[in-house]
Protein backbone atom coordinates (compact mmCIF):
# COMPACT_ATOMS: atom_id res chain seq x y z
CA UNK A 1 0.00 0.00 0.00
CA UNK A 2 1.13 4.06 -0.57
CA UNK A 3 2.89 5.44 2.09
CA UNK A 4 0.84 8.43 2.64
CA UNK A 5 1.42 9.31 6.17
CA UNK A 6 3.73 11.40 7.59
CA UNK A 7 4.90 12.22 11.55
CA UNK A 8 2.10 14.74 12.05
CA UNK A 9 -0.53 12.23 10.75
CA UNK A 10 0.49 9.28 12.09
CA UNK A 11 0.84 11.16 15.94
CA UNK A 12 -2.96 12.21 15.50
CA UNK A 13 -3.94 8.93 14.63
CA UNK A 14 -1.94 7.76 17.81
CA UNK A 15 -3.77 10.24 20.09
CA UNK A 16 -7.11 9.14 17.91
CA UNK A 17 -7.09 5.55 18.52
CA UNK A 18 -6.38 5.92 22.33
CA UNK A 19 -7.92 9.26 23.49
CA UNK A 20 -12.14 7.86 22.94
CA UNK A 21 -15.15 6.73 25.69
CA UNK A 22 -12.36 6.56 28.49
CA UNK A 23 -11.29 9.63 29.38
CA UNK A 24 -15.17 10.17 30.06
CA UNK A 25 -16.09 6.85 31.80
CA UNK A 26 -12.98 5.40 33.58
CA UNK A 27 -12.11 8.31 36.17
CA UNK A 28 -14.95 7.28 37.89
CA UNK A 29 -14.37 3.73 38.42
CA UNK A 30 -10.53 4.47 39.64
CA UNK A 31 -11.91 6.94 42.12
CA UNK A 32 -14.40 4.37 43.16
CA UNK A 33 -11.67 1.44 43.68
CA UNK A 34 -8.50 3.36 44.93
CA UNK A 35 -10.35 6.33 47.10
CA UNK A 36 -7.66 8.95 47.06
CA UNK A 37 -6.25 12.26 45.23
CA UNK A 38 -2.50 10.51 45.18
CA UNK A 39 -3.52 7.35 44.07
CA UNK A 40 -5.59 8.28 40.83
CA UNK A 41 -2.39 10.42 40.16
CA UNK A 42 0.04 7.92 40.55
CA UNK A 43 -2.57 5.36 38.15
CA UNK A 44 -2.37 7.81 35.27
CA UNK A 45 1.09 8.43 35.63
CA UNK A 46 2.10 4.63 36.33
CA UNK A 47 -0.60 3.98 33.49
CA UNK A 48 1.10 6.08 30.94
CA UNK A 49 4.60 5.23 31.73
CA UNK A 50 4.11 1.16 30.91
CA UNK A 51 2.30 2.19 27.52
CA UNK A 52 5.11 4.54 27.11
CA UNK A 53 7.27 1.00 27.24
CA UNK A 54 5.02 -0.44 25.20
CA UNK A 55 5.02 2.71 22.45
CA UNK A 56 9.23 2.40 22.79
CA UNK A 57 9.48 -1.55 21.99
CA UNK A 58 6.66 -1.59 19.60
CA UNK A 59 8.59 0.91 17.84
CA UNK A 60 12.02 -1.44 17.24
CA UNK A 61 9.20 -4.42 15.60
CA UNK A 62 7.71 -1.34 13.56
CA UNK A 63 10.46 0.31 11.86
CA UNK A 64 12.28 -3.34 11.97
CA UNK A 65 8.53 -4.69 9.63
CA UNK A 66 7.09 -1.83 8.31
CA UNK A 67 4.19 -3.49 6.73
CA UNK A 68 0.61 -4.05 7.35
CA UNK A 69 -0.52 -5.87 10.13
CA UNK A 70 1.30 -4.58 12.95
CA UNK A 71 1.57 -6.75 15.65
CA UNK A 72 0.13 -9.67 14.19
CA UNK A 73 3.27 -9.44 11.83
CA UNK A 74 5.77 -8.93 15.38
CA UNK A 75 4.12 -12.05 16.75
CA UNK A 76 4.48 -14.20 13.13
CA UNK A 77 8.07 -13.44 13.08
CA UNK A 78 8.79 -14.00 16.57
CA UNK A 79 6.59 -16.75 17.46
CA UNK A 80 5.40 -18.37 14.46
CA UNK A 81 2.00 -18.18 12.38
CA UNK A 82 0.67 -19.99 14.98
CA UNK A 83 0.39 -18.12 17.51
CA UNK A 84 0.02 -15.04 15.05
CA UNK A 85 -3.18 -16.59 13.92
CA UNK A 86 -4.79 -17.02 17.40
CA UNK A 87 -3.76 -12.93 17.33
CA UNK A 88 -5.70 -12.19 14.84
CA UNK A 89 -8.04 -14.79 15.52
CA UNK A 90 -9.08 -12.66 18.77
CA UNK A 91 -8.24 -9.15 17.62
CA UNK A 92 -11.09 -10.00 14.91
CA UNK A 93 -13.41 -10.67 17.65
CA UNK A 94 -12.37 -7.53 20.00
CA UNK A 95 -12.02 -4.59 17.73
CA UNK A 96 -15.07 -4.34 15.94
CA UNK A 97 -16.79 -5.18 19.33
CA UNK A 98 -14.80 -1.90 20.80
CA UNK A 99 -15.99 0.52 17.62
CA UNK A 100 -19.54 -0.54 18.50
CA UNK A 101 -18.86 0.55 21.89
CA UNK A 102 -17.71 4.06 21.12
CA UNK A 103 -19.90 4.74 18.44
CA UNK A 104 -22.68 3.70 20.90
CA UNK A 105 -21.84 6.53 23.36
CA UNK A 106 -21.94 9.24 20.39
CA UNK A 107 -25.26 8.25 20.20
CA UNK A 108 -26.05 8.66 23.98
CA UNK A 109 -24.94 11.71 23.82
CA UNK A 110 -26.37 12.90 20.28
CA UNK A 111 -29.63 12.09 22.48
CA UNK A 112 -28.57 15.01 24.54
CA UNK A 113 -29.56 17.15 21.58
CA UNK A 114 -31.94 14.94 19.45
CA UNK A 115 -34.66 13.02 21.57
CA UNK A 116 -34.73 9.49 20.45
CA UNK A 117 -35.50 5.78 21.28
CA UNK A 118 -33.16 3.17 22.57
CA UNK A 119 -33.52 1.41 18.66
CA UNK A 120 -32.62 4.67 16.84
CA UNK A 121 -29.57 5.12 19.19
CA UNK A 122 -28.45 1.88 17.92
CA UNK A 123 -29.53 2.84 14.23
CA UNK A 124 -27.57 6.47 14.91
CA UNK A 125 -24.19 3.99 15.65
CA UNK A 126 -24.72 1.56 13.07
CA UNK A 127 -24.91 4.81 10.78
CA UNK A 128 -21.58 6.03 12.17
CA UNK A 129 -19.67 2.90 11.51
CA UNK A 130 -20.78 3.09 8.09
CA UNK A 131 -20.28 6.11 7.87
CA UNK A 132 -16.28 5.28 8.62
CA UNK A 133 -16.65 2.05 6.83
CA UNK A 134 -17.14 3.84 3.56
CA UNK A 135 -14.87 6.50 4.13
CA UNK A 136 -11.92 4.18 4.60
CA UNK A 137 -13.03 1.88 1.73
CA UNK A 138 -13.04 5.49 -0.53
CA UNK A 139 -9.94 6.97 0.38
CA UNK A 140 -6.67 7.07 2.91
CA UNK A 141 -6.38 10.18 2.40
CA UNK A 142 -10.04 11.46 3.01
CA UNK A 143 -9.83 9.41 6.26
CA UNK A 144 -6.70 10.75 7.09
CA UNK A 145 -7.89 14.46 6.69
CA UNK A 146 -10.95 13.57 8.79
CA UNK A 147 -9.06 12.17 11.16
CA UNK A 148 -6.51 15.05 11.73
CA UNK A 149 -9.17 17.39 12.02
CA UNK A 150 -11.02 15.17 14.89
CA UNK A 151 -8.22 14.21 16.63
CA UNK A 152 -6.86 18.22 16.70
CA UNK A 153 -10.04 19.65 17.67
CA UNK A 154 -11.23 17.14 20.28
CA UNK A 155 -7.42 17.25 21.84
CA UNK A 156 -7.95 21.25 21.96
CA UNK A 157 -11.52 20.39 22.88
CA UNK A 158 -9.98 19.06 25.94
CA UNK A 159 -7.18 20.82 27.16
CA UNK A 160 -9.96 23.82 26.80
CA UNK A 161 -12.58 22.56 29.06
CA UNK A 162 -9.61 21.32 31.60
CA UNK A 163 -8.68 25.18 31.53
CA UNK A 164 -12.23 26.35 31.67
CA UNK A 165 -12.24 24.33 34.80
CA UNK A 166 -9.54 25.92 36.16
CA UNK A 167 -10.43 29.42 35.23
CA UNK A 168 -13.88 29.48 36.26
CA UNK A 169 -14.08 27.06 39.55
CA UNK A 170 -12.40 27.04 43.06
CA UNK A 171 -10.79 24.72 44.87
CA UNK A 172 -12.91 25.25 47.83
CA UNK A 173 -15.25 21.71 48.21
CA UNK A 174 -12.67 20.06 45.47
CA UNK A 175 -10.53 16.93 46.01
CA UNK A 176 -7.91 18.89 45.62
CA UNK A 177 -8.65 21.52 48.44
CA UNK A 178 -6.78 19.39 51.08
CA UNK A 179 -3.28 17.71 50.81
CA UNK A 180 -3.22 14.57 48.44
CA UNK A 181 -2.90 10.95 49.90
CA UNK A 182 -1.86 7.73 48.56
CA UNK A 183 -4.62 5.53 50.39
CA UNK A 184 -5.97 2.35 48.98
CA UNK A 185 -8.32 -0.11 49.81
CA UNK A 186 -5.82 -3.20 48.65
CA UNK A 187 -3.45 -3.94 46.33
CA UNK A 188 -5.91 -6.11 44.19
CA UNK A 189 -7.93 -2.57 44.35
CA UNK A 190 -5.11 -0.47 42.80
CA UNK A 191 -4.80 -3.59 40.20
CA UNK A 192 -7.96 -3.04 39.33
CA UNK A 193 -8.05 0.54 38.79
CA UNK A 194 -4.87 0.39 36.80
CA UNK A 195 -6.92 -2.17 34.39
CA UNK A 196 -9.48 0.81 34.06
CA UNK A 197 -6.53 3.37 33.11
CA UNK A 198 -4.62 0.96 30.69
CA UNK A 199 -8.25 0.70 29.07
CA UNK A 200 -8.34 4.04 28.33
CA UNK A 201 -4.58 4.28 26.99
CA UNK A 202 -5.63 1.27 25.03
CA UNK A 203 -4.76 2.21 21.08
CA UNK A 204 -0.87 2.08 20.78
CA UNK A 205 -1.01 -1.44 19.27
CA UNK A 206 -3.82 -0.81 16.78
CA UNK A 207 -1.72 2.16 15.42
CA UNK A 208 1.00 -0.23 14.23
CA UNK A 209 -1.05 -1.68 12.19
CA UNK A 210 -0.69 1.09 9.57
CA UNK A 211 3.16 0.93 9.97
CA UNK A 212 3.24 -0.16 6.19
CA UNK A 213 2.01 3.01 5.29
CA UNK A 214 4.14 5.64 6.93
CA UNK A 215 6.48 7.68 4.92
CA UNK A 216 10.28 6.98 5.94
CA UNK A 217 9.31 4.57 8.96
CA UNK A 218 12.64 4.23 10.15
CA UNK A 219 12.71 8.26 11.44
CA UNK A 220 8.50 8.93 11.33
CA UNK A 221 7.44 5.74 13.35
CA UNK A 222 9.20 6.37 16.85
CA UNK A 223 8.78 10.05 17.09
CA UNK A 224 4.62 9.28 16.29
CA UNK A 225 4.57 6.66 18.86
CA UNK A 226 6.50 8.95 21.39
CA UNK A 227 5.12 11.96 20.24
CA UNK A 228 1.38 10.62 19.98
CA UNK A 229 1.86 8.76 23.80
CA UNK A 230 2.97 11.98 25.53
CA UNK A 231 0.45 14.08 23.97
CA UNK A 232 -2.11 11.44 25.41
CA UNK A 233 -0.57 11.46 29.28
CA UNK A 234 -0.22 15.19 29.33
CA UNK A 235 -3.70 15.86 28.27
CA UNK A 236 -4.80 12.57 30.87
CA UNK A 237 -3.45 14.60 33.76
CA UNK A 238 -4.97 17.63 32.92
CA UNK A 239 -8.65 16.65 32.47
CA UNK A 240 -8.22 14.43 35.38
CA UNK A 241 -7.06 17.12 37.69
CA UNK A 242 -9.60 19.37 36.49
CA UNK A 243 -12.54 16.96 37.56
CA UNK A 244 -10.65 17.14 41.18
CA UNK A 245 -10.25 20.64 41.40
CA UNK A 246 -13.93 21.25 40.70
CA UNK A 247 -15.42 18.02 42.35
CA UNK A 248 -15.06 16.15 45.63
CA UNK A 249 -13.63 12.77 45.82
CA UNK A 250 -16.99 11.46 46.62
CA UNK A 251 -19.07 13.40 43.52
CA UNK A 252 -16.33 12.09 40.87
CA UNK A 253 -16.07 8.46 42.02
CA UNK A 254 -20.70 8.40 42.07
CA UNK A 255 -20.63 10.51 38.84
CA UNK A 256 -21.62 8.92 35.54
CA UNK A 257 -20.93 11.79 33.41
CA UNK A 258 -17.86 13.07 34.92
CA UNK A 259 -16.71 15.63 32.67
CA UNK A 260 -20.56 17.24 32.57
CA UNK A 261 -20.69 17.22 36.16
CA UNK A 262 -17.26 18.46 36.52
CA UNK A 263 -18.09 21.83 34.19
CA UNK A 264 -21.43 22.50 35.06
CA UNK A 265 -20.80 23.21 38.29
CA UNK A 266 -18.31 25.89 36.87
CA UNK A 267 -19.98 27.19 34.33
CA UNK A 268 -24.00 26.17 34.92
CA UNK A 269 -26.33 24.06 32.70
CA UNK A 270 -25.13 25.29 29.17
CA UNK A 271 -22.12 23.11 29.83
CA UNK A 272 -23.74 20.18 29.75
CA UNK A 273 -24.18 21.18 25.86
CA UNK A 274 -20.87 21.72 25.85
CA UNK A 275 -19.38 18.34 26.93
CA UNK A 276 -21.52 16.44 24.97
CA UNK A 277 -20.17 17.73 21.81
CA UNK A 278 -17.21 17.34 22.99
CA UNK A 279 -17.83 13.88 23.98
CA UNK A 280 -19.73 12.88 20.52
CA UNK A 281 -16.20 14.92 18.64
CA UNK A 282 -14.29 12.63 20.83
CA UNK A 283 -15.88 8.94 19.58
CA UNK A 284 -16.67 10.28 15.93
CA UNK A 285 -12.56 10.73 15.42
CA UNK A 286 -11.99 7.42 17.61
CA UNK A 287 -14.21 5.57 15.05
CA UNK A 288 -12.67 7.02 12.25
CA UNK A 289 -8.78 6.33 13.91
CA UNK A 290 -10.09 2.26 14.45
CA UNK A 291 -11.62 2.25 11.19
CA UNK A 292 -8.52 3.53 9.72
CA UNK A 293 -6.26 0.89 11.72
CA UNK A 294 -7.55 -1.89 12.57
CA UNK A 295 -8.62 -4.11 9.52
CA UNK A 296 -4.94 -3.68 8.30
CA UNK A 297 -4.46 -6.47 10.66
CA UNK A 298 -7.05 -9.19 8.79
CA UNK A 299 -5.60 -7.69 5.36
CA UNK A 300 -2.35 -8.92 6.29
CA UNK A 301 -3.72 -12.30 7.20
CA UNK A 302 -4.90 -12.65 4.13
CA UNK A 303 -1.73 -11.89 2.21
CA UNK A 304 -0.35 -14.74 4.21
CA UNK A 305 -2.95 -17.17 3.90
CA UNK A 306 -4.55 -17.47 7.09
CA UNK A 307 -7.86 -15.53 6.31
CA UNK A 308 -9.79 -15.88 2.65
CA UNK A 309 -7.35 -14.46 0.18
CA UNK A 310 -10.17 -12.04 -1.18
CA UNK A 311 -9.75 -10.31 2.46
CA UNK A 312 -6.25 -9.16 1.47
CA UNK A 313 -7.54 -7.64 -1.98
CA UNK A 314 -6.74 -3.70 -2.46
CA UNK A 315 -9.22 -1.77 -4.48
CA UNK A 316 -8.01 -1.37 -7.85
CA UNK A 317 -8.81 2.32 -7.78
CA UNK A 318 -8.44 3.77 -4.45
CA UNK A 319 -5.47 1.62 -2.88
CA UNK A 320 -7.39 0.33 0.17
CA UNK A 321 -7.78 -2.74 1.38
CA UNK A 322 -11.57 -2.29 0.95
CA UNK A 323 -12.87 -5.44 1.85
CA UNK A 324 -10.94 -6.19 5.07
CA UNK A 325 -12.62 -2.49 6.02
CA UNK A 326 -16.34 -3.86 5.04
CA UNK A 327 -15.89 -7.19 7.30
CA UNK A 328 -14.74 -5.29 9.97
CA UNK A 329 -17.27 -2.40 9.87
CA UNK A 330 -19.85 -4.98 9.28
CA UNK A 331 -18.89 -7.19 11.97
CA UNK A 332 -19.13 -3.59 14.31
CA UNK A 333 -22.02 -2.55 12.56
CA UNK A 334 -23.80 -6.46 13.96
CA UNK A 335 -21.81 -5.42 17.01
CA UNK A 336 -23.88 -2.43 17.37
CA UNK A 337 -27.31 -3.41 16.63
CA UNK A 338 -27.49 -6.33 19.31
CA UNK A 339 -25.41 -5.14 22.80
CA UNK A 340 -25.22 -1.92 24.80
CA UNK A 341 -22.02 -0.53 25.24
CA UNK A 342 -21.74 -2.34 28.76
CA UNK A 343 -21.87 -5.61 26.91
CA UNK A 344 -19.67 -5.06 24.58
CA UNK A 345 -17.00 -3.48 26.95
CA UNK A 346 -16.97 -5.81 30.35
CA UNK A 347 -16.22 -8.99 28.07
CA UNK A 348 -13.54 -7.80 25.83
CA UNK A 349 -11.02 -5.40 28.35
CA UNK A 350 -8.56 -7.59 28.93
CA UNK A 351 -8.20 -10.33 25.56
CA UNK A 352 -5.31 -8.43 23.65
CA UNK A 353 -2.91 -7.76 26.86
CA UNK A 354 -1.15 -11.28 27.12
CA UNK A 355 -0.61 -10.72 23.44
CA UNK A 356 1.30 -7.39 24.32
CA UNK A 357 3.21 -9.09 26.61
CA UNK A 358 4.64 -11.36 23.98
CA UNK A 359 5.07 -8.24 21.56
CA UNK A 360 7.65 -6.55 24.33
CA UNK A 361 9.19 -9.91 25.02
CA UNK A 362 9.29 -10.34 20.86
CA UNK A 363 11.71 -7.04 21.20
CA UNK A 364 14.67 -9.46 22.87
CA UNK A 365 13.35 -12.54 20.97
CA UNK A 366 14.19 -11.13 17.32
CA UNK A 367 16.97 -9.56 19.03
CA UNK A 368 18.35 -13.24 19.30
CA UNK A 369 16.93 -14.78 16.48
CA UNK A 370 17.62 -12.10 14.09
CA UNK A 371 20.75 -10.31 15.25
CA UNK A 372 21.76 -9.19 11.37
CA UNK A 373 18.76 -7.71 10.23
CA UNK A 374 19.26 -3.74 10.04
CA UNK A 375 17.95 -1.49 13.37
CA UNK A 376 17.61 1.75 12.44
CA UNK A 377 15.64 2.27 15.14
CA UNK A 378 16.71 0.79 18.77
CA UNK A 379 14.44 0.69 21.89
CA UNK A 380 16.13 2.47 24.38
CA UNK A 381 16.62 1.33 27.82
CA UNK A 382 16.92 -2.39 25.91
CA UNK A 383 16.31 -4.84 27.94
CA UNK A 384 14.63 -3.31 31.10
CA UNK A 385 11.97 -1.33 28.88
CA UNK A 386 10.45 -4.66 27.38
CA UNK A 387 11.22 -6.21 30.58
CA UNK A 388 9.30 -3.27 32.58
CA UNK A 389 6.28 -3.59 30.07
CA UNK A 390 5.89 -7.32 30.20
CA UNK A 391 6.70 -7.49 34.17
CA UNK A 392 3.58 -4.87 34.91
CA UNK A 393 1.39 -6.49 32.10
CA UNK A 394 1.69 -10.46 33.78
CA UNK A 395 0.56 -8.48 36.93
CA UNK A 396 -2.39 -6.93 36.18
CA UNK A 397 -3.24 -10.20 34.16
CA UNK A 398 -2.59 -12.26 37.62
CA UNK A 399 -4.62 -9.36 39.53
CA UNK A 400 -7.56 -9.42 37.21
CA UNK A 401 -7.33 -13.31 37.31
CA UNK A 402 -8.14 -12.62 40.88
CA UNK A 403 -10.27 -9.99 41.14
CA UNK A 404 -11.95 -10.47 38.39
CA UNK A 405 -11.74 -13.85 37.53
CA UNK A 406 -14.97 -14.59 35.37
CA UNK A 407 -14.33 -11.56 32.60
CA UNK A 408 -10.65 -12.74 32.61
CA UNK A 409 -11.70 -16.58 32.22
CA UNK A 410 -13.85 -15.55 29.17
CA UNK A 411 -11.21 -13.71 27.64
CA UNK A 412 -8.82 -16.97 28.06
CA UNK A 413 -11.54 -19.08 26.49
CA UNK A 414 -12.14 -16.62 23.47
CA UNK A 415 -8.27 -16.79 22.46
CA UNK A 416 -8.26 -20.29 23.47
CA UNK A 417 -10.68 -21.19 20.89
CA UNK A 418 -8.74 -19.93 18.00
CA UNK A 419 -5.98 -22.52 18.61
CA UNK A 420 -8.42 -25.41 16.93
CA UNK A 421 -9.46 -22.84 14.57
CA UNK A 422 -6.21 -22.12 13.42
CA UNK A 423 -5.62 -26.19 12.89
CA UNK A 424 -8.92 -26.56 10.96
CA UNK A 425 -7.80 -23.92 8.56
CA UNK A 426 -4.53 -25.15 8.23
CA UNK A 427 -6.15 -28.71 7.46
CA UNK A 428 -8.68 -26.75 4.61
CA UNK A 429 -5.64 -25.03 3.37
CA UNK A 430 -3.78 -28.56 2.89
CA UNK A 431 -7.03 -29.79 0.77
CA UNK A 432 -7.30 -26.80 -1.47
CA UNK A 433 -3.48 -26.98 -2.16
CA UNK A 434 -2.19 -31.12 -1.62
CA UNK A 435 0.98 -29.90 -3.39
Amino acid sequence: MPRRLGIWSAATIVVGIIVGSGIFRVPSSIAAEVGSTGAIALLWVIGGLITLCLALSLAELSVLYPRAGGNYVYLREAYGPGLAFVYGWTFLLINPAIWAGIALIFAEYLAHFVSMQSGTRHAVAVGLIAFATLVNCCSVRWAVAIQNVATTAKAVALFAVAAAIFMLGSPSGGALDRAPTFDVPSFGSFGVALVSVLFAYEGVVSFCSLSGEVREPARALPRALTLGIGLVIVLYLSINAAYLYALPLEDVASSMLVATDATMKVAGPAAASLVAGLVMLTTFGTVMACALADPRVFYAMAQDGLFPRSIGALHPRFQTPHVAVLVSGAIAMAYASLHNFEELTAIFILGLWPFYTLSAIAVIVLRRKAPSLARPYRTPGYPFVPAIFAAASLLVLGNSLIEQTRVTVVNIVITLAGIPVYYLWQALARRRNPQ
